[in-house]
């Protein structure tokens, strides 16, 4: 957790001298250890406690290399976790926003659950019927487009055509 603004450790950190290059990689790998970290992301949480940029470039090839940072690894760990709830659109965005190139958000999209089904387990925790009303579509249809689920599977799950096993029927 990153401390506040105005706080101490905040304080602390501001006036500390910069990291020795094999602490940085310790810290480097301490957070690596706990979850999966885009380049971008972990450049910024090393950034305050090094030298320079480039001793964190440097790190974060050498990391690279030895593959202990990943950034496919990433893209795939992050839609597993959050494709659940998300729909394929959002997913692209955070990981655009997280310094992903295009290949590899469609690469680790692609190795992902299908989005129909995902959809569809999404609309059933939240809703379970199909709408009654105008008003009502509109509400799920937003929900979900909110969730970033594609306008076609929206469609297809409001419409009642896919049956449990994943089939349609007319």
């Amino acid at each position: 957790m990153l401390p506040e603004e105005g706080s101490l450790q905040t304080a602390a950190l501001q006036t500390a001298q910069p990291l020795p290059v094999a602490a940085l990689r310790a810290k480097a790998l301490a957070l690596l250890a706990r979850r999966e970290y885009s380049r971008a992301t972990l450049s910024r949480r090393l950034l305050p406690l090094a030298e320079s940029v480039e001793t964190v470039e440097r790190l974060l090839d050498d990391l690279t290399i030895r593959q202990q940072l990943s950034e496919a690894r990433y893209a795939e760990t992050r839609v597993d976790m959050r494709g659940r709830r998300y729909g394929d659109s959002r997913l692209a965005h955070e990981l655009h926003q997280d310094g992903l190139d295009d290949a590899s958000i469609a690469a680790a999209l692609a190795a992902g659950e299908a989005e129909l089904p995902r959809c569809q387990g999404v609309w059933r925790r939240k809703f379970a019927a199909l709408p009654d009303t105008l008003a009502e579509r509109a509400r799920q249809q937003r929900f979900l487009r909110y969730r970033g689920f594609s306008a076609e599977v929206i469609r297809q799950v409001l419409r009642g055509l896919i049956e449990e096993d994943g089939t349609e029927h007319e």
